[in-house]
């Protein structure tokens, strides 16, 4: 560009008459009451008497399934009393270091019986109720797709809903979660592992649910995303979207990473369900250096120990009382 300003006008800036000057681009300054548009730091967000403040640290929740067929082998109702086992486990996540508890009553594993919602509702519900009762300061999610399921949860004690087919075209669950004035997790999936651009495709179809949620009246605050690890992807999908996680900042809300004990992962070694910590922990690492806020684990203790030292790096974090002082 060549310099206009003549000999001894050294640091004037001079107006450009021949198009109109600085003036005549409105767009130097927004207009009133629009938003920046640019990713930032989103605000934090009350879960029943916990605040999460994003950007400070990972934080962890812990997966509750109130069901038989759990494809990680971790279903409570194979047991003879699945509220008393729930709350055992909860306890255990919670000593962990668990700040969310996430139930559900549904699987969504391949190839799985579908169920009516009275009988989510028998499976949810009494644990969603012993939850809030026994441990009262203690975020509860419930993980479900249907609208008379998340009723009676948020009716029962919990404060969050969490939608794996958060991109589909129902609002339904949207509408509840809007009427009842709590946050909701937008997760994508697909009927089908089709696509000519993965992470493309994932960002715009995430932004479409979004878009879907705030014109049912669930303010932006309350919107979490999740990218649908193991949902309509392929493992060669699953690795290149936890490569390419950070992709999903641009949409500027909170994001929750599930891919514990999932199957890329353990057809990757040969492994079992319960012999996928270690994968699990080392995917936690990954999604927490590339932007994850939450991550969802079956094994809370050992998430929680991979977590923080993926904090220590990405976000500075460090336990109350450190010093900085030398050591080893």
């Amino acid at each position: 560009m060549t310099d206009r300003r003549l000999p001894g006008e050294e640091g004037v800036v001079r107006e450009r008459p021949e198009v109109g000057g600085g003036a005549a681009t409105p767009s130097f300054r927004l207009p009133d009451g629009a938003s920046p548009g640019l990713p930032d730091t989103p605000a934090p967000l009350v879960l029943g008497r916990q605040t999460f403040a994003w950007g400070e640290r990972t934080y962890v929740m812990g997966v509750l399934n109130v069901t038989p067929d759990s494809f990680s082998g971790d279903g409570l109702l194979r047991g003879a009393d699945p509220v008393q086992a729930a709350l055992a486990q909860a306890r255990a996540m919670v000593a962990d270091g668990a700040d969310i508890l996430d139930v559900g009553g549904a699987s969504s594993r391949p190839g799985h019986a579908p169920i009516t919602a009275a009988a989510e509702i028998g499976r949810v519900v009494p644990v969603v109720r012993a939850l809030a009762q026994a441990l009262p300061g203690m975020p509860i999610s419930v993980d479900t797709t249907s609208p008379a399921v998340a009723e009676a949860a948020l009716a029962a004690g919990a404060h969050l809903l969490n939608d794996v087919w958060g991109v589909a075209d129902d609002d339904a669950l949207m509408r509840v979660a809007a009427q009842h004035g709590v946050p909701i997790v937008l997760m994508h999936n697909r009927d089908a592992a089709r696509y000519r651009n993965l992470m493309a495709e994932v960002v715009a179809d995430l932004w479409r649910a979004l878009d879907r949620a705030l014109d049912a009246g669930v303010p932006w605050e309350h919107l979490v995303i999740d990218p649908g690890f193991g949902f309509g992807k392929t493992p060669e999908h699953n690795f290149a979207l936890l490569a390419g996680l950070d992709a999903l900042r641009v949409l500027r809300r909170p994001l929750l990473l599930g891919t514990s004990r999932k199957s890329t992962l353990g057809k990757l070694l040969d492994l079992p369900p319960d012999q996928r910590v270690e994968v699990t922990a080392a995917s936690t690492v990954l999604g927490v250096v590339a932007g994850a806020d939450i991550v969802r684990v079956h094994d809370v203790a050992a998430n929680v120990r991979a977590a923080r030292v993926a904090d220590a790096v990405r976000r500075g974090w460090r336990p109350a009382g450190w010093s900085t002082g030398s050591g080893t």
